[in-house]
């Protein structure tokens, strides 16, 4: 199949569900309303071959509503063809249906979206952190984040005070240099 007739498909079957379609540098992307999630995923996986789950992303929208988006990367292995769909979750009930049971794949995608920024999927057969421990209060990828850090008083597992982000591992330092040649990494270690 074609990716246009891919694409003719996915349209005709959800013409009235489709919120927006934007096309850019020979990709497409499709917005759905997140109560639509399931049935579109299972009918691209389906009926459009859609097999392989690549990537499930999460964006903050601080300061706008619905404040989350949740996007969705799916590949057809059978006919190399990428699509693209992504949804809005409001910050109120900041939840989605999970379609971990439909790839399973997304399992972990799933768990790192709630880890980082705070979004639950219903349903979820194991949804608990994956990258920050259990009991942490706060969601590091949200833009209301502070870049320092926050205190924490758990020692042994994080840093006690706030991390200064001058003179860090991770931090460029100021030059005329190539980008290549600021990486913290070239600079030989401070004696």
């Amino acid at each position: 199949m074609s990716r246009e007739e891919l694409l003719n498909r996915f349209t005709k079957a959800f013409e009235a569900k489709l919120q927006l379609k934007i096309e850019f540098r020979g990709e497409t992307t499709y917005t759905i309303a997140a109560s639509d999630l399931r049935l579109v995923a299972k009918f691209c996986r389906d009926e459009l071959s859609f097999d392989y789950l690549i990537d499930i992303t999460s964006i903050d929208n601080f300061g706008e509503e619905p404040r989350f988006e949740i996007v969705y990367h799916l590949y057809s292995m059978s006919d190399s063809i990428h699509l693209r769909f992504k949804l809005k979750v409001p910050e109120e009930t900041g939840a989605v249906d999970t379609v971990s049971d439909i790839w399973p794949t997304a399992n972990w995608h799933e768990r790192e979206a709630y880890d980082m920024m705070g979004i639950k999927f219903n349903r979820h057969p194991d949804l608990r952190r994956i990258l920050m421990w259990e009991g942490y209060p706060y969601f590091p990828l949200r833009k209301d984040f502070p870049l320092e850090g926050l205190p924490s008083e758990i020692p042994d597992i994080a840093f006690t005070k706030v991390t200064p982000m001058e003179g860090g591992p991770f931090v460029t330092v100021p030059s005329t240099a190539t980008s290549k040649d600021r990486e913290p990494r070239a600079r030989p270690p401070e004696l």
